[in-house]
């Protein structure tokens, strides 16, 4: 697969723009975590940042960026981690020599092995059990597509090695079907797909049965840029009562995707990356504030990423009980491809 293909920047998200010159109106200014006086024990994440060498790596490390310890090595990019919910293991995408892979290892980063491989197989998670895994399946699409137009979910037991589609409901299968993430109880899954025309978040059984449009947006087109506004990458709050998403105009409409150099039009597209939260009703949906790739602390924090020109790649900031803090995980001027949070034992919870 061409590194410097338009499809494989979609897959390590939004890497290519962040370290662009495309920017967000200025944002407020987020306290960073080292300076936090609070007593609370650092959490540990796994990053997949570059190396000095411009290869996209994991490293393990304290959320102020402390102890940072490099997982992965080599030539290939290594991109998109999730944690098993005992903390035992981490899968992740890896450009092979023919296409992608899901390779699995545990937190030390020992006995790598792949579990699969394809040509294009994105956004690997876990299953409450910590030994089924779901992703998403790409098949053939156009230049300067949207991965999701041509997209089916899979399940694999990281144990046997067994997959197999992982929606059976004759409805549902009619349907693109992507970027899977399934419930803390291990009941739902929550989808992006294209069944009211437009993508949005979905949340159903394991089959894809009892499928309901979760975040609904007021209005279904940018009114600026006539573009239509999509949702994708939600994921569940460790207690299953909320699901984060991204909202905004895909980044297929900007320069790199399109070909046709509009700085103008790739800012405004910049503008709309929102990350938004509902509850797993549908409802007391809001925003949560610019940027994209949402994830969950340990004690149930949204966090969320968007360029920061100053330090020449994406700025993670988190919530917190009195305010926004900035999460130093990803080293000025370089690139990444998204991170996970190691899950907490009860006791470090409670603390």
């Amino acid at each position: 697969m061409d590194l410097k293909s338009p499809i494989f920047r979609l897959i390590i998200s939004v890497a290519f723009f962040l370290m662009s010159g495309v920017a967000y109106s200025k944002q407020p200014e987020a306290n960073p975590l080292l300076d936090d006086a609070t007593t609370k024990p650092l959490r540990e994440v796994i990053v997949s940042h570059t190396d000095n060498n411009g290869i996209l790596q994991l490293y393990r490390m304290k959320e102020d960026g402390s102890d940072r310890r490099q997982l992965t090595k080599g030539n290939h990019h290594c991109v998109q981690p999730a944690c098993s919910a005992d903390g035992a293991k981490i899968v992740y995408v890896r450009r092979s020599n023919k296409g992608m892979a899901i390779c699995l290892c545990d937190t030390e980063a020992k006995a790598h092995k792949i579990l699969i491989k394809s040509e294009k197989i994105l956004l690997p998670s876990w299953l409450p059990n910590s030994k089924h895994i779901v992703w998403m399946s790409v098949g053939p699409v156009q230049r300067n597509q949207d991965p999701a137009r041509n997209s089916q979910l899979r399940i694999m037991n990281t144990e046997t090695g067994e997959s197999r589609r992982m929606f059976s409901d004759p409805v549902q299968i009619q349907f693109n079907n992507a970027m899977p993430s399934v419930s803390p109880d291990g009941s739902r899954v929550a989808f992006v797909s294209d069944r009211s025309g437009t993508f949005r978040i979905w949340v159903s059984r394991l089959d894809g049965s009892e499928a309901k449009l979760i975040s609904p947006t007021p209005t279904e087109r940018d009114a600026k840029l006539k573009l239509p506004i999509e949702q994708k990458v939600p994921v569940w709050s460790p207690d299953g009562k909320w699901i984060a998403h991204w909202e905004g105009v895909e980044m297929i409409h900007m320069s790199p995707f399109t070909g046709v150099n509009n700085p103008k039009r790739d800012q405004q597209i910049a503008e709309t990356f929102h990350v938004w939260m509902v509850d797993s009703n549908g409802e007391n949906r809001r925003k949560v504030g610019r940027g994209d790739d949402p994830t969950w602390s340990p004690d149930g924090y949204v966090t969320r990423a968007f360029p920061d020109p100053q330090r020449g790649g994406p700025k993670v900031i988190i919530e917190t009980e009195t305010g926004e803090k900035e999460l130093p995980i990803v080293p000025r001027k370089q690139n990444w491809g998204r991170f996970a949070w190691l899950p907490q034992s009860e006791d470090q919870v409670e603390e």
